[in-house]
């Protein structure tokens, strides 16, 4: 029989498909802006008939029913990184977050042991190949191989992006439902004035021919637009932004330097604007591999004059970065920020960039965001051994092999003005520098 007919075959209705979800299931989702969207909510709809669902999810860029906590104890919610719809839903009682490093997600995939696969995917190609999307080469193929059970969604404006591991045939699915939506955009942060001045601190520090990664962010924002009159730049990063998508067309981007990979943007996933995707689809430029290569940091140093660019919450005085933590309030995620700080760093003319605005407002008032010491509970993201350069609006700081006392005096004076005079006293008090 033909791939043809063997799609004919496994064809059902989204209500159907997700009746095919049963109580103790354990779903994994592709994630983001490959999410199932119909599939999900066809499924939460049911969600009186079922007991103790778990389903895993990350940023996810829809306000799911599953968050919500009147759904607890019959679909629960689980999350390796959370995104803005997660973190409102978090207070409320259904969003578990697991502490994941993104090189090592295939590991928490054989902790979870999910026995099922929901993934959204492209129409066929002329082989009987769909394509897992903008973000599902990341995860799915673990989880497919995994799951007992693979149920998909059809979804014509799901891009088909070139790469290994990023298709599944259809001989390979149990069922498949078809449901057209657009692809949903991840809404991008303001670029302000404070994020420009930290990125005229790092431009002049990329080199022509870098290759790059940047993380989410304003200043990641600033310093990816800011790159525009590099030449020959090339990427690896686990997130194709719409600054890169902007660099390639105008040919800033072309990675014809890369000493690794030649001629490739090798990425694990990409979120953004709608022009992102359409990028994205059948772009010969773009190599998208699962995260368990793109973030392995022996991969990543293999590239030449690495640059990795990413945000930081807050810093303390010793070097100690909290990315994803505010004392004991979960904010984001581990992410692949140590990841790439480590291949940064081992790469040959490598630089790891860390940013942060020097200050916070708080309900208080204003706040350093560089401290003595992180406020208890602050989850340690980079480790001091690791930090390379940290970076605010009033300079760069480089701790890398340094002395305490030498980090501690560097981190002060990028510290915001109206604070260095405390932090100098609240050092000296602690012991860590002397008069």
């Amino acid at each position: 029989m033909g791939w043809k007919k063997t799609y004919e075959s496994k064809v059902i209705s989204v209500k159907e498909a997700a009746s095919k979800i049963n109580s103790g299931d354990k779903v994994w989702l592709g994630a983001s802006a490959s999410s199932p969207v119909d599939l999900i909510n066809a499924v939460c709809e049911r969600y009186l008939e079922l007991d103790n669902v778990n389903v895993y999810n990350c940023i996810a860029l829809y306000p799911y029913e599953y968050l919500k906590p009147e759904l607890k104890g019959h679909i629960n919610s689980h999350t390796y990184f959370m995104g803005a719809v997660e973190r409102k839903f978090k207070s409320l009682g259904n969003v578990e977050v697991a502490s994941v490093h993104l090189s090592q997600l295939d590991r928490y995939i054989d902790r979870v042991e999910p026995n099922v696969l929901l993934a959204e995917v492209s129409e066929p190609d002329e082989n009987g190949y769909m394509c897992h999307g903008p973000v599902g080469v990341a995860i799915n193929p673990r989880a497919a191989e995994k799951a007992d059970k693979i149920i998909v969604q059809v979804n014509k404006h799901v891009p088909f992006i070139y790469g290994k591991q990023n298709t599944i045939h259809v001989s390979e699915v149990d069922y498949i439902c078809e449901k057209d939506h657009a692809i949903p955009e991840l809404p991008q942060a303001p670029v302000s004035e404070k994020d420009k001045k930290i990125a005229s601190f790092i431009l002049p520090l990329i080199p022509d021919g870098a290759t790059i990664q940047i993380g989410l962010g304003g200043t990641a924002n600033a310093v990816g637009y800011g790159l525009e009159t590099k030449k020959d730049l090339g990427v690896h990063t686990e997130m194709l932004t719409d600054s890169m998508v902007y660099l390639a067309k105008k040919g800033v981007i072309n990675c014809s330097k890369k000493n690794y990979n030649p001629g490739k943007m090798v990425i694990s996933f990409g979120m953004g604007k709608t022009e992102l995707y359409e990028f994205m689809d059948k772009n010969e430029l773009i190599d998208i591999r699962p995260l368990k290569y793109v973030n392995n940091p022996v991969e990543v140093a293999k590239n030449d004059n690495f640059i990795s660019i990413n945000s930081a919450l807050m810093v303390d005085l010793t070097g100690q970065v909290a990315s994803e933590s505010i004392g004991l309030k979960q904010f984001s995620g581990t992410g692949g920020q140590l990841d790439f700080v480590r291949g940064a760093v081992m790469s040959k003319g490598g630089k790891s960039f860390l940013t942060l605005a020097s200050t916070v407002k708080t309900k208080t008032g204003i706040e350093s965001r560089i401290k003595l010491a992180l406020p208890t509970g602050t989850v340690v993201t980079t480790p001091r051994t690791d930090v390379q350069f940290v970076v605010t609006e009033y300079g760069v700081a480089d701790l890398y092999c340094m002395s305490i006392p030498t980090r501690v005096k560097a981190l002060i004076n990028i510290a915001h003005p109206d604070f260095r005079e405390e932090l100098t006293n609240q050092a000296m008090e602690a012991g860590l520098i002397k008069e």
